[in-house]
């Protein structure tokens, strides 16, 4: 078990081009960024209607984007969801709907959970085991997880959830990657006996990040409470209609999908042609652990393919998926830089 001090202090995330200039200040720009996890592909824009941008968002559509959720997501009913200008408002709030008290996340994972639940008064740990989370108050994880891929079977998480509710406890599992996840270890149909939050990310599969939307997945009395905690108008007109028409759309879903995955596939035959092994992930990003990870994040960086890279575990980058050929190619030129660098350093340092 691994106590986390300090853990209202903000994090640093993927996807700071500002950062990554003053990083990298002599690579060539625009950067390729790699960093984020989200789609490079995203839903196609559509001129949205005036009142969007001059009115106060309708009731009315909010509970429409609610019932589309729903059928998208597999939760219950609308009355299961919760909609908010994207998840990462939502993770306070969820933390603070059990009492103050033990708060165990999965890791290593998204470190903006231990943050939220320690806002919310609770004392954090990291846990490496899934058992010991019978152990929380506040049990979080996320599936797939971010940034290694990592997947828990529903079986596990619905006896943990049942060990959790038997004490007053809650169970909050972060569903971000689940749109190219195996949706059948989603607990989103799962949320009737309580206990049990799911969150799921619009912005990520959907490539609309500054959109900000996200949903959070429970008991009709639990998200009724975050509705109210929210208030009136917390997701935006523009949200609204990106929201409704991408949800909707499943022929897009689908045929992304399966774009996402030939896309994976051709990110790890790249990869593998330097020597540099994936260990994981989903198919919008690959995880790798290795020795020169520190090594090629640099190497990257200075040519302008900015990747994430952990300050905590330096063997460890998560790479994204480029967008565009012209994406591929930089991106395919900076590893066989790196790779023509690692050779040369032995006989370098026998001279």
């Amino acid at each position: 078990m691994k106590l986390l001090s300090g853990a209202i202090a903000a994090v640093d995330h993927g996807g700071s081009l500002g950062r990554a200039s003053a990083l990298f200040p002599h690579a060539p720009q625009p950067f390729v960024d790699l960093s984020t996890g989200i789609n490079p592909h995203s839903y196609p824009l559509f001129d949205l209607p005036a009142t969007a941008l001059s009115r106060l968002p309708e009731a009315g559509q909010l509970r429409e984007l609610a019932e589309i959720a729903a059928s998208a997501y597999g939760a219950p009913s609308a009355m299961h969801v919760a909609a908010a200008p994207g998840t990462q408002i939502l993770l306070p709030r969820v933390a603070s709907l059990v009492r103050p008290g033990k708060a165990l996340v999965l890791g290593p994972t998204y470190a903006e959970h231990a943050r939220a639940a320690a806002i919310a008064g609770h004392a954090i740990a990291e846990v490496s085991d899934f058992d010991a989370l019978a152990e929380a108050d506040l049990a979080v994880l996320v599936n797939p997880n971010n940034p290694d891929g990592r997947v828990i079977e529903k079986a596990r998480l619905l006896d943990l959830a049942a060990r959790l509710r038997a004490k007053g406890g809650l169970l909050v599992v972060d569903e971000a990657f689940m749109d190219v996840g195996p949706i059948e270890q989603s607990l989103a149909g799962d949320l009737a006996a309580g206990g049990i939050v799911v969150l799921r990310s619009f912005g990520k599969f959907f490539g609309l990040a500054g959109v900000r939307l996200g949903f959070a997945l429970a008991d009709p009395l639990t998200a009724e409470r975050l509705d109210a905690q929210l208030g009136p108008w917390a997701v935006a007109g523009p949200a609204l209609e990106y929201g409704i028409r991408a949800l909707s759309d499943a022929k897009w879903q689908a045929d992304m999908r399966q774009r996402l995955a030939g896309d994976a596939v051709r990110l790890d035959a790249l990869l593998g042609r330097f020597d540099v092994p994936a260990a994981g992930g989903t198919s919008l990003f690959r995880y790798l652990s290795f020795a020169e990870a520190s090594t090629l994040f640099s190497a990257l960086g200075e040519r302008g393919v900015l990747v994430r890279h952990f300050a905590e575990r330096p063997q460890v980058l998560r790479v994204g998926l480029p967008g565009n050929e012209a994406e591929w190619q930089r991106l395919e030129g900076a590893l066989a830089g790196w790779a023509a660098q690692r050779e040369d350093a032995p006989r370098e340092s026998g001279r």
